[in-house]
């Protein structure tokens, strides 16, 4: 079975995360496929407008921690960045290089795709899967969708790609990391972050009519407008923001493996739901 599956509906790609049974956390092997599936939609010039999606109850719930699947030990072909492979490397070499590869650097690569994307959300987006929501340009959200950022449970501030001060603004971002807690999708309209809440019957249906009317506007004027965008959100300090939180994220990695017993504070998927 492959762990994402691309369609095309007319002018609109949907990509969807194919993990139901661990909640599409997200893997290495999920990380390429939906590069794959992203760079597909990019070369197809009839496509218009990418919709991510995440099979089953829930959209994701973030980084792969603990299923029989992980693959953190696997070499993978490296596409966002220019560095070495994490496999045999010691201690934060091998952390620092996977991370910056898997999980921010490809966020970032998704980010520039010039084409308008959307993510469709219900149920849990959590952690990891927030980062996969974020780097979409638009959120549309089920009303049973919820969302957390739990990760500093584990003495970490955030999660790798860390766009909370932009995308929820400094005082909800405070909030929701301090906490660890979960908010809805009607608090994350509140704050900015998602564009439009709908009932679950209706995401599919809400989600392709807003991607088929973006779809109406002339493609190239699209990638340029969002190119303005994303610049203006780096001229307010995103990607050198991200930089800098990315060295605390992994200062914090280190520091748990020297007191505790590994990474992540001796944490894993169920414990961290369990302490929601």
């Amino acid at each position: 079975m492959s762990v994402v599956r691309y369609e095309r509906q007319g002018p609109v790609a949907i990509v969807t995360m194919n993990r139901p049974e661990y909640r599409n956390a997200q893997n290495s092997a999920m990380t390429y496929a939906l590069d794959a599936a992203f760079t597909a939609a990019v070369d197809d010039a009839e496509v218009k407008v990418i919709v991510l999606a995440g099979e089953g109850k829930h959209f994701s719930a973030g980084h792969d921690i603990g299923t029989p699947e992980r693959d953190v030990d696997v070499s993978f072909e490296r596409k966002a960045v220019m560095w070495w492979d994490h496999v045999g490397r010691p201690g934060g070499d091998q952390r620092y290089a996977r991370e910056m590869e898997v999980y921010l650097g490809m966020c970032r690569r998704w980010r520039e795709i010039p084409k308008p994307t959307i993510a469709m959300v219900q149920g849990a987006c959590i952690a990891g899967g927030l980062m996969l929501a974020w780097v979409c340009d638009l959120i549309v959200a089920s009303e049973d969708a919820f969302f957390s950022d739990p990760v500093v449970r584990m003495g970490i501030p955030g999660v790798e790609y860390f766009a909370h001060p932009w995308v929820l603004g400094p005082r909800a971002a405070k909030e929701v990391l301090f906490t660890g807690d979960r908010f809805s999708a009607a608090q994350a309209h509140d704050w900015g972050m998602v564009n439009r809440v709908v009932p679950r019957e209706s995401l599919t249906a809400e989600t392709l009519k807003l991607a088929e009317r973006i779809a109406e506007m002339p493609q190239f004027g699209l990638a340029l407008t969002k190119r303005a965008v994303n610049q203006a959100e780096d001229l307010m300090g995103m990607r050198a923001g991200m930089d800098s939180v990315f060295g605390l994220h992994h200062f914090a990695h280190a520091h748990n493996a020297e007191v505790s017993t590994d990474s992540l504070a001796g944490l894993n998927a169920r414990s961290m739901k369990e302490k929601q």
